[in-house]
């Protein structure tokens, strides 16, 4: 008799194991661990930032405001907080994404301050903070792909049968979480000159 309850809970332990009653937790974890990829290499950029400024500051004193701008987009990108708790929050992930995208911009304007005073280009520490930067975006979008790709996968958990039925009754507190969305602006194409 205690053999046969043995060998029950050791069946019941495996349908459990093998039904993903664990995938939304694992799932949690990897789209959280995605995030915070994401936002290390956001600080990357925030850190990086004051560097990039104040060096071409030295260059360039005429073209003061996009300066101001990029420190400005800066405080702010690094103002607004989201963490692993709050992914799922709409109104916070966008006020974020928004942050982030005028830093973005503010940093494309300081790029084109770079293009149009070619004097900045000769400079050792410009360009040295410049391919910095620029393997920092690139970093952050890889970065994205990767939260997007994790988010897919733990969002399929809820859409799915049965994997929905599973995520209802053993992770009912559990939700989809945000994506990231372009920026309106980023639905057009750049528009180049050279002057």
């Amino acid at each position: 008799m205690r053999l046969a309850r043995v060998g029950l809970v050791a069946v019941a332990a495996l349908g459990l194991a093998g039904c993903g009653i664990n995938d939304v937790p694992t799932k949690d974890e990897a789209v959280k661990a995605a995030w915070a990829e994401v936002q290390n290499q956001y600080q990357r950029r925030a850190d990086l930032v004051p560097n990039l400024v104040e060096t071409v500051k030295g260059y360039a004193r005429q073209e003061q405001t996009v300066f101001t701008d990029v420190t400005q987009a800066r405080a702010a990108a690094t103002s607004v907080k989201i963490d692993a708790s709050t992914i799922t929050d709409p109104a916070k992930f966008a006020e974020f994404q928004a942050a982030q995208d005028r830093l973005t911009g503010a940093l494309g304007r300081l790029l084109m301050v770079a293009e149009n005073y070619p004097q900045l280009k000769s400079n050792e520490n410009f360009l040295a903070l410049q391919s910095q930067l620029e393997g920092t975006e690139n970093r952050i979008t890889v970065a994205r792909r990767d939260y997007i790709q994790q988010v897919q996968t733990y969002n399929l958990e809820f859409r799915n049968i049965p994997d929905k039925w599973v995520a209802g009754i053993f992770h009912g507190d559990s939700r989809p979480a945000e994506t990231f969305k372009a920026a309106p602006e980023a639905q057009s194409a750049p528009k180049v000159s050279f002057q």
